[in-house]
Parts: structure tokens; sequence; C-alpha cells
């Protein structure tokens, strides 16, 4: 199974100025993704898809593949993440080359390992699904089983449709949360159906105290308290 690994990381960023490419402990943002992209053994080609050439200058000295500059239409605020990644597979499609599956990875899931990486695209391979999505346990009281929603008459029901509730939390089913780390999904899905999930989803639980998705300056420092703690805890073992 041949896969394109696509990193989609943008300019212009609002939250936080060129996040994307902006020092985290020393090294650009991108520079975590791309390292344990890069060393996977399952991605045949990694890219990213941008519109920055700022980005695209670090990411080529990082050692990434920019194909092309992403189109102005695919880089604004409400540029959909589908349509980035049909782009870059009709991109080598135009060109001879075609990839059985694709696996985004964004920038601002900078914690994700290259073990954990590995595991998701192997479970993938594995089990044949349209797609694979890495995601957090849902806690129990959040659980859908437990959750509420106002009906037309004003009054609250369960938003499962449920008629009556499930009142043991032993009783209740593992609900899952996507985390936005890994995405990996056949490229026919992606191209025919317009979507990165299919009707077969498979899933790989991430370790949650790794977890940060930067979106937020609040995120960003709590990103670089957790890595400064594990340089810490790294240089004590040794």
């Amino acid at each position: 199974m041949r896969i394109l690994g696509i990193i989609p990381a943008r300019g212009g960023s609002k939250g936080i100025k060129n996040k994307n490419i902006k020092n985290l402990n020393g090294k650009p943002l991108i520079s975590y993704t791309s390292e344990i992209a890069l060393k996977s053994t399952f991605l045949d080609k990694v890219i990213v898809s941008t519109d920055d050439p700022k980005i695209a200058k670090i990411s080529q000295k990082l050692g990434l593949e920019v194909p092309f500059v992403r189109p102005n239409n695919l880089a604004d605020d409400n540029s959909s993440t589908i349509s980035v990644v049909k782009h870059a597979l009709n991109f080598y499609k135009t060109k001879g080359e075609e990839f059985d599956a694709i696996c985004l990875l964004q920038v601002t899931s900078p914690m994700r390992t290259l073990s954990f990486l590995e595991n998701c695209l192997k479970k993938f391979n594995l089990n044949k699904t349209d797609s694979l999505i890495s995601v957090l346990k849902v806690p129990h009281h959040y659980n859908p089983h437990w959750i509420f929603e106002e009906n037309k008459d004003g009054y609250l029901s369960i938003s499962t449709g449920e008629k009556s509730i499930i009142t043991r939390r032993q009783l209740l089913p593992d609900s899952f949360v996507r985390d936005g780390s890994v995405y990996i999904t056949k490229s026919n899905i992606v191209l025919n159906n317009n979507s990165l999930y299919g009707s077969s989803i498979d899933y790989y639980i991430s370790p949650e105290s790794e977890l940060i998705n930067i979106d937020t300056m609040d995120d960003w420092l709590k990103a670089e308290k957790y890595l400064s703690y594990r340089i810490n805890q790294k240089s004590k073992k040794n």
C-alpha cells in the first residue's frame, strides 16, 4: 500500500503569529511533525501543503518535499481540510503518480511519537478499513448516553435518542473523540466520497498525558513546559 504523508501548514495563522514555523523549545513547530514523518517506515512520500514561501523554505531545509504552492482559495480561514487533501492527491494524479491512502499530520500536534504514528499506520494496514483516526476516550460523565439535549418542547432528552438513561457507569459503552493528531484515509474515499472517514472507521487511542493541540498561546506555553520537563527527565536518566 502506497501512503502519502501530508502536512498542511498554511501561512497567516491568527491565534499565534507564524505558528507553524515559530520556534518551540529552540526549533520550528513544524519540525516536530517532520522528524517522525520522515522516519516512518509506512509513508512512501511526505509533503508539505503550504501557500507561504517562508514555510516552504523551512520545510525543505527539514528534508520535506514542497511539490506545489497551495492555491489562495485553499489557504484562507474557511478552507476545508478535505479540499487540501484532495488537491494534493489530484496534483500527483496529473503527474501519473497515485497513492492508495493518505496520512494527514497536523503541525499543531507536536507531541506525537514515531512509535505512536507507526502503530496507527500498522493497524490501518492490517484491518483494511476506510480510515483510522487517533482518539481520546471520553470520560464517563461526558458519555453521550449521559448527555442531554433540549427538545422541541423546551425540555431535555437523552442525546442518543434513548427513552431511559443508563443508570450505572459500568454499563456505559466506551465512547471516543477525535484528537486531531493522526488521520489515515484511503484515497478513493477522499476523492469519491469527499470524506476523511468513510463508512468503516478504525481508531487508535492517544496517550492523554502527551497530547497537546496548539491553538492558543496557553497551549503553546503548556507545550513548552512539557517539552522542558521531558528534556530534564532524559538528562537525569543519562
